[in-house]
């Protein structure tokens, strides 16, 4: 009896506060945070591929190139934890045009620049290394985490001026606390740059002097929220 009681006590009120809030007056808007910064960092995809009719030849000529453009990137400074293999394969194909077998190697390795100032002589070595293929080319800020705190921030500002803006020509009320948030992040990156390594490479040996090969752009966060405010 005691355990019925208390129930039906909880329930009554449950419903008194649900009515109280649907009798609450309130205002909703949206709200967006903006934030641009330059990209610092960079993550590139890299790759060797060979082809042959011997498949020990076509690997030991693959894994020669990818040895050698691992001490590129060490050579470079880039630390051990930011450099990884992706992917790794070797595998059989029969050509029909000569009838025969055909044996192809592939390896790729990602890197996490994180000093962009050593792109361009950092791809040049790569690819004077026996790297044939460069598969992307994507674009990345450090301070991602404290950009996007900052675009939220942006965010409920905006929501509370556009809150006010519209209360402001309504007498006797003003925008009290916020009831409901909801959140709606996004990070816009430029998109990935996608190369020739063979013909960048005949290019960078034409031509010994610094050359300004990519436009990093900018990186864009935007939050946008929906925010319900009570009228007071």
């Amino acid at each position: 009896m005691k355990n019925l009681l208390l129930a039906l006590g909880l329930l009554a009120t449950a419903s008194l506060q649900a009515q109280e809030n649907k009798s609450i007056q309130q205002i909703s808007v949206s709200g967006e945070g903006k934030v641009l910064v330059v990209p610092d960092e960079a993550v590139i995809t890299i790759g060797v591929e060979n082809t042959g009719k011997d498949a020990a030849e076509v690997k030991k000529k693959n894994d020669d190139a990818i040895d050698k453009a691992i001490q590129i990137i060490k050579k470079h400074g880039i630390a051990a934890a930011d450099f990884q293999t992706q992917r790794v394969s070797l595998y059989k194909t029969y050509d029909y045009e000569n009838k025969k077998n055909v044996y192809q190697a592939s390896q790729s390795i990602r890197i996490h620049l994180k000093n962009l100032t050593k792109y361009d002589p950092l791809m040049l070595g790569l690819l004077e290394s026996g790297v044939n293929t460069i598969q992307n080319v994507e674009f990345k800020s450090s301070k991602i985490k404290e950009l996007e705190a900052e675009a939220r921030k942006k965010a409920m500002l905006n929501a509370k001026q556009k809150a006010n803006d519209f209360v402001s020509v309504l007498e006797g009320q003003k925008v009290g606390k916020a009831l409901q948030i909801n959140d709606n992040s996004s990070t816009n990156y430029p998109a990935p740059m996608y190369l020739n390594a063979r013909a960048n490479m005949a290019w960078s040996a034409e031509d010994s002097m610094p050359k300004e090969t990519i436009a990093i752009g900018e990186i864009e966060i935007v939050c946008t929220v929906s925010v319900s405010f009570a009228l007071e």
